[in-house]
């Protein structure tokens, strides 16, 4: 609807001989303002005032409009406006407000009949449609703890590639996890140590839970990342490691290829409870050899530069800082990795766009790989974008797996999951246990989504997982609400008449219909938060009216309150799947 309004002022702006003028048509913060408000009489007013030489200012002004003001200007527009037919048939007013703002209202009927096509048929207008989109996220590491940093990165990349699949696009889900790097040695290197210290063999490790086996390696992990920094011994030993580990030698295959296994078996269980599927598995070892050969190549054509015995883009001749891409060991770094990533991916799925999700302390990392990407592979560096997100904060401070200081993502989704629980300990709700899961699930997954991806989170236990106020779990119990209410109506509800309306009614009527509009543009601006913030208000107004009016048992607009209840459930579930989020339909 808001394309077709703004198709019709742009014919009647031509129509004026004003020319072509960017302008927007958005929906006003208040409800008193229309469905529809548009500032294009104040963008060509402004346009005339700095642009145009005086004899053709007093051209225009002679021509349309008396007076010198944006306001007279939009009188002129909506004088046009409202004679097009194509208005008359969905607009019930057309007016002008403040200082030359055009306010379009839409016909209450249209606007009940449009949510109702929305909620039967989906997204009319599918924008991506046609087209191949990758999200890649999580990304973690064999032999390192899956934390908080990597739930945040599955939730943010799962909502994304949902988004796009809304709106038309084919996505495949991939995961690049580091299997070979010094990371991995200092970890083989720890387990060896803890191994020989506590006593224990391989086999006996085997016999522990997926859990344990993980925390073991990240302990190991945490010990060796410390000696490579502080013992020089210890240092060159996880150097040579890290070259018996690239090479597959014997002396140190089994160890990680056990340690690999037993990680990538623990990541399978996250991601099945976070309700993510990836479609292709990519990993350092794979890539390597492709991205060494792409740096050798690039240093040949000049794109590259020796120093110091190793390989290095030199970023800044363009405002940013050199890396290393081959290092002295004749080894590729992490961004020789992801330059090989890039060709692998296309290789697997010939994508239109690439979305990489990461944690945004790694933002000026990837500035440096997509300049270099834009030289040696300048096809795929068009279709590349890279998403830093905000980090998770919490009172323990700063996390770091280096000392082992870390919040497990398993952790969080178990507190919040038990914190669930104690709320709902008086609650005849059946099976507890799953409806309490899902309820952690959504207040760990809206408190991380709500805010726009770069910023930073707060996480909160008692905000988050609360039945009251901006979180997941109240538009859970409001969509529960609204099931509770139509599980007492035997017939269907159908799609109403639109007569008399009280204000809540109607704020309601004029709300919903906004939300195939708010799914675009969330996927357009790579802003789930959109979503969430739709959501929390078309639950808060719907509470508002609930409260306020009577629906089983009303005098008047029955049919009406129940079709709205619907409404609002249904829309509630579209729009928390999109967040990855469940519904369920007790709490």
């Amino acid at each position: 609807m808001r394309e077709e309004i703004k198709t019709v002022i742009e014919s009647v702006v031509k129509s004026l001989g004003l020319g072509k003028t960017e302008f927007v048509v958005e929906h006003p913060a208040e409800i008193e303002h229309g469905d529809y408000a548009c500032n294009v009489a104040m963008q060509i007013y402004g346009k005339m005032k700095t642009d145009m030489k005086d004899k053709y200012r007093r051209q225009y002004k002679k021509a349309i409009f008396k007076g010198d003001s944006p306001r007279e200007l939009a009188k002129k527009i909506v004088e046009k406006l409202q004679a097009e037919e194509k208005l008359k048939k969905i607009a019930e007013k057309i007016e002008v407000k403040g200082p030359g703002f055009i306010n379009i209202s839409i016909k209450t009927d249209l606007l009940i009949k449009q949510t109702g096509r929305l909620l039967k048929e989906g997204q009319k207008k599918a924008y991506l449609e046609g087209k191949k989109v990758m999200v890649e996220f999580t990304d973690p590491n064999p032999f390192k703890e899956f934390h908080i940093g990597h739930l945040y990165s599955n939730i943010v990349g799962e909502s994304l590639a949902r988004l796009f699949e809304v709106n038309g696009a084919e996505v495949k889900r991939a995961n690049y996890q580091g299997d070979v790097g010094m990371h991995v040695a200092k970890s083989i290197w720890g387990m060896r140590k803890k191994m020989m210290d506590e006593g224990v063999k391989l086999a006996d490790l085997g016999k522990k839970s997926l859990k344990a086996k993980q925390k073991f390696m990240g302990q190991a992990y945490a010990l060796g990342a410390t000696a490579y920094e502080e013992d020089k011994q210890a240092k060159k030993e996880m150097e040579e490691l890290n070259k018996q580990i690239y090479e597959l030698d014997e002396a140190v295959k089994e160890l990680y290829e056990t340690g690999r296994k037993w990680s990538l078996e623990y990541f399978e269980g996250i991601y099945k409870r976070l309700g993510t599927k990836f479609d292709f598995y990519f990993f350092e070892r794979q890539v390597g050899e492709v991205g060494l050969k792409l740096v050798k190549e690039g240093l040949k054509q000049g794109v590259f530069v020796e120093s110091q015995g190793a390989v290095v883009y030199e970023g800044e001749k363009e405002g940013l800082h050199t890396r290393v891409f081959i290092n002295k060991q004749g080894l590729p770094t992490y961004e020789a990795k992801d330059l090989g990533l890039a060709v692998m991916k296309y290789e697997k799925f010939k994508y239109d766009q690439s979305f990489n999700v990461t944690g945004k302390e790694i933002n000026e990392y990837f500035k440096v790989v997509l300049a270099a990407m834009k030289r040696v592979k300048p096809e795929l560096w068009k279709k590349t974008t890279h998403i830093g997100h905000g980090m998770v904060k919490l009172p323990s401070g700063k996390m770091s797996s280096r000392t082992g200081k870390i919040v497990i993502g398993e952790w969080l989704l178990d507190e919040a999951k038990q914190q669930a629980l104690e709320i709902m300990k008086e609650s005849e709700v059946k099976d507890k246990e799953r409806v309490a899961e899902m309820v952690g699930k959504a207040a760990v997954k809206y408190a991380l989504l709500r805010s726009g991806i770069g910023q930073d989170v707060v996480f909160d236990f008692k905000s988050s997982v609360s039945f009251e106020g901006n979180s997941g779990p109240y538009l859970q119990y409001t969509y529960a609400r609204t099931k509770s209410v139509l599980a007492k109506v035997k017939s269907e509800v159908g799609l109403p008449r639109a007569g008399e309306m009280s204000k809540e009614e109607e704020v309601l009527a004029r709300t919903l219909y906004k939300y195939d509009e708010v799914v675009e543009e969330a996927a357009k601006e790579l802003a789930p938060n959109q979503v969430a913030s739709f959501l929390y208000d078309v639950a808060q107004k719907y509470n508002g009216f609930y409260n306020k009016h009577r629906i089983l048992k009303a005098e008047k607009n029955k049919e009406l309150r129940l079709w709205l209840t619907a409404a609002v459930g249904e829309i509630i579930k579209q729009g928390l799947d999109l967040l990855g989020i469940e519904t369920p339909e007790r709490m």
